[in-house]
């Protein structure tokens, strides 16, 4: 009898090895996981999938940090594949699956509306990386080789309305309108909370500099559409708008101020050059501090993070340089030391103190923070008298419609 149960046990752990032989044989390691091989460096191949060109502001941003980041690593030409105009349907799978077929062991795009159809590649395909800006379900999706990323860009918008409130300062001083009527304009283009969080930590940080300031957003339902966003921003102006700002994507909107002589802070990269005396600053992501990680991930064999999140202080979050020739006098230093207390969080963008929303002070708010199909609250995200936008999740979900802010328009 004795024989026998140690025939048994030798013949079960014989399985047993077997088994971890298999797994490790496919490619998985023996909980099940996906194994993840190191990429050699001068063997690595990173392909991007983009919405729009470089003509959209947006898309030219995204394609800066690819250069940035091919400069510093010192990639080949030849390990970089960029397909542009890729819309949000099943285009995105199609060109996912192309750059599969081209032998690219990490993908990246660049919209929001892709996740799903990037998703779609990523189940097929999980010896690849997939890479996502915006996106929401990452961490939710089961997916090993699905990742989203963003950055809290809030904060550099907060740092653009200080900048704007600065300037609508001096021209109150300089007796062009009265504090009452310091009203900005901001062109949107849809009413997600991405937007919402933009427009919000905008106005939060034109309102910190200057108390009296009002906004008013109209939305394109467009993340790129040059007559939408210059049309929108007439409209804005002549609503007695003093400033104007956008999450929009081409140079509809600063080209309306330009004309106008209606002082502009523009989103993702300067249009100085192209609009001198009413440019004032930019924000932007810097999103080569992120492909720089992503890619490394790779080389090394190492897991990349469902969700990550960039910062002032990874330098993601980025201001183009001032045009001092429309900046009001110290935006510059003001800048700096705002800038710094962000880092060292002494000053929080969505402090709850510093807004109501229907004339209350918030002590609790719940956000959709695992996106479902009815967007349904399930976080608490407000701690210690704080909104803390970025924390559970990279994209934003900050929703809020605070007091203050005047909505012309809804459009989705």
């Amino acid at each position: 009898m004795k024989k026998l149960v140690s025939v048994a046990l030798s013949l079960l752990m014989i399985l047993s090895c077997l088994a971890m032989f298999a797994a490790c044989d496919s490619g998985k390691d023996p909980s099940g996981e996906q194994a993840l091989t190191p990429v050699p460096k001068e063997e690595i191949k990173i392909g991007f999938i983009f919405l729009h060109d470089e003509k959209s502001t947006y898309d030219k941003n995204f394609m800066m940090g690819v250069e940035e980041v091919q400069q510093k690593l010192g990639l080949r030409d030849d390990q970089i594949v960029m397909m542009t105009g890729i819309p949000e349907g099943a285009e995105c799978t199609e060109a996912a699956l192309d750059l599969v077929d081209q032998g690219c062991d990490v993908i990246f795009a660049n919209s929001f509306g892709h996740e799903e159809f990037l998703a779609i590649a990523a189940k097929d395909h999980p010896e690849v990386q997939f890479c996502h800006a915006t996106g929401t379900t990452a961490h939710t999706s089961e997916l090993n080789n699905l990742h989203n990323a963003f950055a809290s860009i809030y904060e550099g918008r907060f740092l653009a309305g200080v900048a704007a409130g600065m300037k609508l300062n001096e021209m109150i001083n300089a007796g062009q309108f009265t504090a009452e009527e310091a009203k900005i304009g901001y062109v949107g283009a849809f009413t997600y909370a991405e937007v919402i969080s933009g427009y919000t930590s905008f106005y939060l940080g034109a309102k910190s500099v200057c108390p009296t300031v009002t906004m008013d957003v109209q939305f394109t339902g467009s993340w790129y559409d040059v007559t939408a966003e210059n049309e929108a921003a007439k409209a804005l102006i002549a609503r007695n708008c003093k400033l104007i700002s956008q999450h929009a994507d081409s140079m509809g909107a600063p080209s309306a101020c330009e004309e106008a002589g209606i002082p502009n802070v523009s989103y993702n990269g300067s249009t100085q050059e192209a609009c001198p005396t009413t440019f004032i600053v930019s924000s932007r992501i810097n999103w080569a501090p992120y492909y720089e990680y992503m890619i490394n991930q790779v080389i090394e064999g190492k897991e990349i993070a469902d969700d990550w999140t960039g910062t002032l202080a990874t330098d993601s979050v980025v201001l183009t340089a001032i045009n001092e020739a429309v900046a009001a006098e110290g935006t510059a230093a003001a800048l700096a030391d705002t800038a710094a207390k962000l880092k060292a969080g002494t000053l929080n963008v969505f402090d709850t103190a510093t807004f109501t929303v229907g004339g209350k002070t918030l002590t609790t708010y719940k956000a959709d923070v695992d996106t479902d199909a009815a967007f349904t609250p399930d976080t608490e995200v407000i701690e210690n008298g704080v909104f803390f936008e970025s924390k559970f999740r990279s994209a934003p979900y900050f929703d809020l419609r605070i007091d203050g802010i005047t909505l012309v328009n809804e459009k989705f």
